[in-house]
């Protein structure tokens, strides 16, 4: 019992059953540099307060070194008799200086030095994320400049609605990981808190200067009440349901372009490089690898109610239920990673179907508002526009034909209003050119959104303002 952190108060041997049962170490490794960082910070804490000597202090941190580099190079073997890796660290510690490791552990909980390693990690986590959303942005910026001139039919109900410059579409995409971003830091607010030193959940009676180890690690301030702090994994929670969002958006994109791909549409190729074939048919390319960052979202998304129900009903402070929230955070972070990793070189890789996109750019009647709108600035109700273009769509569809087709005469037999500068809006191509409002799909707003996104971007590369 006596490699057990708490064996002193039992006198039977632990079940090996319930030692694989409990054991955290299979999946809690990953947390090995947090724990010894955190365990470094501990140990120039106690000894600025004089509960260990320097020359101890100097020992402890300069055998962690050690214990993190064997963690790097794999050669730590794991035992579930040791449960975690916090046990793992110490272990190793107490092996080597004996009672001089044993007195790392002096004002600490392993409830406090878990929360610590993985608010470390989480906060390590979400620069990651930021920084290959931003690299997933500047992609679609620089697509903006290739399609600098490309009209894209936008969609409402998966029906044309009204046409948009294909630099809208890539900056719609930009817009959504910029709040997927915000999220993310705003969380990051609550994840840089420090939990250290509030022990197990009452804190302590020893002199330990927690803003110390608090600005040692880099954290923004320190956890006002030890209770909460022992129970909270709300920023877990948070965090993951940022990644389930980022995830959402992913798979919305994956899907776009999953139709996109497909013959019937026929909008944008897709590079080998992201594409398999057939085992049986063998003119096939199926987009697979947009297919499954659209099917790993589900993994992504699960995460957050896992983590919920874990949390509904446990009281105050610890209970070792908490040892799951790793899993489900970990395989939602790995995942998310995975598929940002790959966007900006599947953006930067397709091509779009510029010829066959413009053979049809002028079906489904995209110029339609644009004509409705025409009539509101000659003095037509809206709703009467409404109903005048309505009309004049459906007599098209009967005679497949265009709105553009139409005579003047025809028109003017729908509202008096109607003048030869009508066709200055008909057609798809003269219907984008006329949208204005700040935000829209026509040319010049579109450029002046790229010229901002741009801009922004590289700021942050040359001024350091976000992970790269």
């Amino acid at each position: 019992m006596a490699e057990k952190a708490w064996g002193g108060r039992f006198q039977g041997e632990t079940d090996p059953r319930v030692e694989a049962f409990t054991e955290s170490i299979s999946f809690d490794a990953r947390l090995a540099p947090y724990d010894v960082r955190g365990s470094w910070a501990h140990a120039t804490m106690l000894a600025k307060v004089g509960l260990i000597t320097d020359d101890e202090r100097d020992a402890i941190c300069s055998e962690l070194g050690r214990i993190g580099e064997e963690f790097d190079r794999g050669e730590v073997e794991f035992s579930a008799a040791l449960e975690d890796v916090h046990m793992h660290v110490e272990s190793r510690l107490v092996e080597r200086l004996g009672d001089v490791g044993r007195k790392l552990h002096t004002g600490r909980s392993r409830n406090d030095q878990v929360s610590t390693d993985l608010r470390l990690f989480t906060r390590e986590a979400i620069d990651t994320i930021d920084g290959l959303l931003a690299d997933a942005q500047r992609a679609f910026v620089g697509r903006c400049d290739r399609d600098v001139d490309v009209v894209l039919p936008a969609y409402t109900h998966l029906q044309r609605a009204m046409p948009v410059m294909a630099g809208h579409a890539w900056l719609a995409w930009v817009e959504k990981f910029q709040r997927d971003r915000d999220r993310l830091a705003d969380c990051r607010k609550r994840v840089n808190v420090s939990p250290l030193g509030t022990a197990a959940l009452a804190g302590s009676s020893l002199p330990l200067d927690r803003e110390l180890t608090a600005e040692l690690l880099g954290f923004e301030s320190v956890a006002a009440n030890s209770l909460d702090v022992s129970s909270d994994r709300d920023y877990l929670a948070e965090f993951v349901f940022d990644l389930s969002l980022i995830a959402t958006h992913l798979s919305s994109w994956a899907e776009e372009w999953i139709i996109w791909f497909s013959n019937e549409f026929g909008f944008v190729t897709l590079p080998d490089s992201y594409t398999t074939g057939s085992s049986i048919m063998p003119q096939k390319r199926n987009p697979d690898v947009l297919e499954l960052i659209r099917g790993k979202s589900a993994r992504v998304i699960a995460a957050v109610p896992q983590l919920l129900v874990l949390l509904k009903g446990l009281p105050l402070a610890y209970n070792r239920d908490l040892q799951e929230d790793k899993l489900a955070m970990f395989d939602a972070y790995d995942t998310v990673a995975a598929c940002l990793e790959l966007v900006p070189d599947i953006v930067a890789g397709a091509e779009l179907q510029t010829d066959r996109i413009a053979s049809r750019l002028d079906d489904g009647f995209l110029d339609a508002t644009a004509l409705m709108e025409y009539l509101i600035r000659k003095g037509v109700p809206m709703r009467s526009g409404h109903g005048i273009v309505g009309r004049l769509v459906a007599d098209c569809e009967s005679r497949n034909c265009r709105l553009a087709d139409l005579s003047l005469e025809e028109l003017k037999a729908a509202s008096d209003v109607i003048q030869e500068d009508v066709y200055d809006v008909l057609g798809t191509r003269n219907a984008v050119a006329v949208l204005q409002t700040y935000g829209s799909g026509g040319k010049e707003p579109v450029a002046e959104q790229t010229k901002r996104w741009r801009e922004r971007l590289s700021a942050e590369i040359e001024n350091g303002e976000r992970p790269v």
